[in-house]
């Protein structure tokens, strides 16, 4: 396989990987673009290579950016703004695992700890089926943010052992 098509079919892929975690398939394979580039790379070339209009790539890179992911370049003497994204896997996971935390986790664990204190008859069916799948789904979002979180500051060497030992 010649490296345009492998470059074409790793982005393409990239950008299915990122519409199944609920990323925007374009913001993915923008991503993909900037992984694989050598070199930062303008809006231009961003919209040249994915066939994509101007304001759909600032849109995606912006989110990139602000994902924490993909870096805004200067160039002296150009005018133009370049883009590159974080090489580094593990941190790319890690950025990633930490934004997905904040949008996703901690909005649900704020919604369950307003839901903690419910008024009304503990001994009734419908108040002990509700508090109990309440308090289960809090235990679950609790162990998922503490999990998040040793992810999050771990190395990638304590990571890979741990994985290691959960499949042996």
């Amino acid at each position: 396989m010649e490296l345009k098509e492998a470059k074409e079919q790793f982005i393409h892929a990239w950008g299915t990987l990122g519409s199944n975690w609920g990323i925007n398939k374009t913001m993915a394979q923008v991503h993909a673009l900037l992984l694989v580039s050598p070199d930062p790379l303008s809006a231009e070339e961003i919209m040249a290579e994915l066939n994509i209009s101007r304001g759909n790539a600032n849109m995606n890179l912006r989110d990139l950016i602000e994902w924490g992911i993909v870096n805004k370049i200067h160039k002296s003497g150009e005018r133009k703004e370049f883009f590159s994204a974080e090489k580094d896997i593990w941190e790319v996971a890690k950025q990633i695992a930490k934004e997905r935390k904040k949008r996703e986790l901690e909005p649900v664990m704020k919604v369950l700890n307003q839901l903690q204190n419910v008024e009304g008859d503990v001994n009734e069916k419908d108040h002990k089926a509700f508090t109990e799948t309440i308090s289960n789904i809090q235990k679950f979002a609790n162990n998922a943010d503490s999990t998040i979180d040793k992810l999050i500051k771990a190395d990638e060497n304590w990571f890979l052992s741990s994985f290691m030992k959960l499949i042996r």
